[in-house]
């Protein structure tokens, strides 16, 4: 017996061991591509017998659905001593029986002896992991259509609540100019601004969803409030200065309404008359904490006193305050007031 036949009677018994071992379904073919020995997975995987297996090639097992093109020429190139692309992934397709998907991988047993050659085929179902990958590729299609429409209904429902703002907010300004009574105008008018900052906040969050940059959201609502309560002949300025940070589209409205009611109440009373000067709007965030503060340089005391009496204003911040975990402080801005929301966080620390 030459040595080419005992390796290769060697790499035989090795390989059917194997196959007696392997819980994968494994093919084990010779040089004429006939099947030497295959594993028992493969015959319980595939419902077949041994004798309709071993000893046959090819285009003789089962009804004939494994001799395709691509497996036949994976085994060929194997055979003659070619190299095989590695994974192959195909169909295989049996009468009355669903397709399953296979990852097919040949790899030479005997390299050396064309005559002894053993090639070894593995086979990988992968039909319930290919229907599972487009099942959840189906449910993520699904669900970016549902939030889309989410955000279109969201969107909707956000223009109808700020226009019925703005329909409330002209009732009360119509219904002000016809009451004889001062002190009734003034309420309604003090109602009127407080819809129309409502609005307003409701009008820039309309196209977010998630988070909200706080500098931008700031800035577009402080010039909407300026281009309406700040007349072009006045001298008066409204800034705004914020760190990079993010929040909740339900902190933005709660920041929102804070900085609209504070804002408010300095151009409406610490700048009597034609005086002129400015209101500083200024957001801070770090580890520590947050700090939101609106500062004028205005006449000074009375806002501030009013806010102490438990007036609206003060009703209203206090209340935005305590949502946001954050504590109200009033200073002399010397000249003028500084209203401060420093979230508890900080003020801990």
């Amino acid at each position: 017996m030459s040595n080419a036949t005992i390796r290769a009677a060697t790499a035989t018994s090795l390989a059917r061991t194997l196959l007696e071992t392997s819980h994968l379904p494994l093919l084990l073919f010779d040089s004429d591509l006939q099947v030497v020995s295959a594993t028992r997975s493969f015959f319980t995987a595939f419902d077949l017998r041994a004798d309709q297996v071993e000893g046959r090639r090819l285009g003789e097992i089962g009804q004939g659905e494994w001799d395709t093109t691509e497996i036949h020429g994976l085994l060929d190139t194997c055979v003659k001593g070619g190299t095989t692309p590695g994974d192959y992934e195909t169909d295989l397709v049996r009468p009355g029986v669903d397709p399953r998907k296979l990852v097919i991988n040949v790899q030479n047993i005997v390299y050396d002896d064309k005559l002894n050659a053993r090639v070894l085929l593995t086979v990988n179902d992968v039909t319930e992991v290919r229907r599972i990958a487009a099942l959840n590729v189906a449910l993520l299609l699904e669900k970016d259509a549902l939030l889309r429409d989410r955000e279109v209904l969201m969107q909707e429902m956000q223009h109808r609540i700020a226009n019925s703002l703005q329909i409330i907010a002209s009732v009360l300004m119509l219904k002000a100019r016809t009451v004889t009574s001062e002190e009734t105008r003034l309420h309604l008018r003090d109602a009127h601004d407080r819809v129309m900052s409502v609005a307003a906040v409701q009008t820039l969050l309309q196209a977010t969803l998630g988070d909200v940059e706080v500098g931008p959201y700031l800035t577009k609502l402080c010039e909407s409030l300026a281009a309406s309560m700040i007349r072009d002949s006045r001298p008066l300025a409204l800034t705004v200065q914020a760190d990079v940070a993010t929040v909740t589209s339900q902190e933005a409205v709660s920041l929102g309404l804070v900085v609209t009611e504070l804002v408010i109440n300095a151009l409406k009373h610490a700048f009597p008359g034609d005086r002129g000067g400015k209101v500083e709007v200024a957001y801070e965030s770090d580890a520590a904490g947050w700090a939101l503060s609106v500062a004028d340089d205005g006449v000074g005391r009375n806002p501030v006193m009013a806010l102490r009496k438990g007036g609206l204003g003060t009703v209203i911040v206090g209340s935005l305050a305590k949502q946001l975990g954050a504590l109200v402080v009033i200073t002399d801005n010397q000249p003028g007031t500084r209203v401060t929301l420093e979230s508890l966080a900080a003020i801990i620390e």
